[in-house]
């Protein structure tokens, strides 16, 4: 099984003194997967991405990426590429040349096969022969991402690759990453928008004080998580208020703060109880106009399972 993994990490341990970066960390990344590392500011993630991308070598633990053991050597493992804090550009030099430039350091000479191609795929063409030192911070993002693409890894680790993105630049890159994923190439990305993570990640790991509180499926971070609050749009506010009242599991909460409108009724539950409310409101000839969480269900989990790591501390 181990021989579909892109990454298995094992009490992987980082200190920096006297500050424990990571402690005991388990990974797992299957091939073909796109895994989002959440966790607070401090938690780790940025070291354990460094691993990855051989930028630093664990105390203790075992790491394998891509089938092979790493070693104490700060050198790349053959197969991975990306960007930790931002990708490292040339300001002076265009983006073609930047690529050009990187395309040379790895491969000793000025070959630039496939360099239009990925410009391509991140939504730069446009601006292939324009200097770097004007490009906005989700260009830049997008030009790292096709500085990672040269080298058409088999596995991705990529940090906050939505900062900065507009719209049209976030769909170019989760159209990469989804093609990546699909093609077999597995994509560990940390990030602090969690709209992201459950658009793309199949599984997540949440980190907390460099420890892991949870690491699983989204589905299953979903289904273990505390009560959510929701927010419900009928076509009978009035009517949906006291069936909603009558509901086991279910309650309307103090809905001041989220509710713009008096037909919006903001309820607290978990899963089995809400869908009860929704069938005993179609069943009442009450429709259900919009039915989304106020806060994301990775979000909610994030925000519980990091408050309890940090009370235990």
């Amino acid at each position: 099984m181990d021989t579909l993994l892109a990454v298995r990490a094992r009490g992987i341990t980082k200190c920096f003194g006297d500050v424990v970066a990571l402690d005991g960390v388990d990974l797992d990344v299957t091939q073909g997967q796109i895994h989002g590392l959440v966790g607070p500011n401090g938690a780790g993630k940025t070291t354990l991405l460094g691993l990855l991308l051989g930028l630093a070598v664990a105390d203790s633990g075992g790491l394998q990426i891509l089938g092979t053991r790493v070693g104490r050597a700060l050198t790349a493992p053959d197969g991975v590429a990306g960007f930790v804090d931002g990708p490292g550009l040339y300001p002076s030099l265009t983006a073609r040349q930047n690529l050009a430039a990187l395309a040379a350091l790895r491969a000793g000479d000025a070959r630039t096969a496939g360099i239009d191609d990925v410009l391509d795929q991140v939504g730069l063409t446009d601006v292939a022969d324009d200097r770097t030192r004007g490009f906005s911070l989700g260009m830049r993002q997008r030009l790292g991402l096709a500085a990672a693409l040269l080298t058409r890894p088999r596995l991705l680790v990529l940090d906050e690759p939505s900062n900065g993105l507009d719209p049209a630049g976030k769909r170019h890159v989760h159209g990469v990453l989804t093609r990546l994923a699909a093609d077999g190439t597995g994509v560990v990305l940390s990030s602090h928008r969690m709209d992201d993570l459950e658009a793309l990640c199949s599984e997540v790991t949440i980190l907390a004080t460099g420890r892991v509180v949870f690491s699983g499926p989204l589905n299953k971070l979903a289904a273990e998580n505390r009560e959510l609050d929701y927010r419900i749009r009928t076509s009978d506010p009035g009517a949906a208020r006291r069936l909603t009242a009558d509901t086991a599991g279910v309650r309307i909460v103090d809905d001041s703060v989220v509710r713009q409108d008096a037909e919006v009724l903001v309820v607290r539950a978990m899963t089995p109880a809400l869908d009860e409310l929704v069938a005993a409101l179609v069943r009442s000839g009450i429709a259900v106009r919009e039915l989304a969480p106020v806060v994301s269900p990775l979000e909610a989990a994030f925000l519980a399972l990091t408050d309890q790591q940090e009370a235990g501390r």
